[in-house]
Parts: structure tokens; C-alpha cells; sequence
């Protein structure tokens, strides 16, 4: 998968995803498969627990099914997944 900033557009549901950081201490190391998105959380199936994250207090890292994996900060993933399609996205680099 070619790494541009249009990756907050991907659909992020059943992709492999890890807390790498975060504000709230219990979310690090949470790492699971993404198995709901919601407008402001994602819900990580975490050692047959299902954990809801909150998007904006955390960074996550995906690993794709191609093998990228991409750091995002979880403030540029806020919105539910069809508006964040047409969300116009400021270059990042």
C-alpha cells in the first residue's frame, strides 16, 4: 500500500491495530483487530476482550494486509468512516 496522506480515508475495520500512544495510560499496548468504527472510537478485539478506544487520545499503528505498517494520529481519524471520504485533508508532508 503506497503510504500518502489519503491513508485517513482507508477503511479501517478488520485491519491488525496497536495503542502505540495515548493520554490514558490503560489504552497503550492494547492490540487487537479493528472490529467496529464508530464517529469518535474504535473497537480493538483484545485478547477475546472487545476494548473501545476513544480516536482522539491515541495514536494507533496499522498493520495492512499488504504488510505496511503506519503510525496516524487518532485527531486525523475522527468521523465516521463515509464522511471522512469527503473530508478535504491538509498535507502532512
Amino acid at each position: 500500500m503506497k503510504v500518502t496522506p489519503d491513508i485517513v480515508r482507508c477503511e479501517f475495520i478488520g485491519t491488525e491495530a496497536a495503542v502505540a500512544k495515548s493520554k490514558h495510560p490503560g489504552y497503550i499496548g492494547i492490540r487487537g483487530k479493528v472490529v467496529d468504527e464508530t464517529k469518535n472510537t474504535f473497537t480493538i478485539l483484545h485478547e477475546g476482550k472487545r476494548k473501545v478506544i476513544i480516536k482522539e487520545t491515541a495514536v494507533f499503528r496499522f498493520n495492512f494486509f499488504d504488510g505496511t505498517i503506519v503510525e496516524i494520529d487518532g485527531k486525523l481519524l475522527v468521523g465516521r468512516p463515509e464522511e471522512r471520504l469527503k473530508k478535504r485533508i491538509r498535507r502532512l508532508w
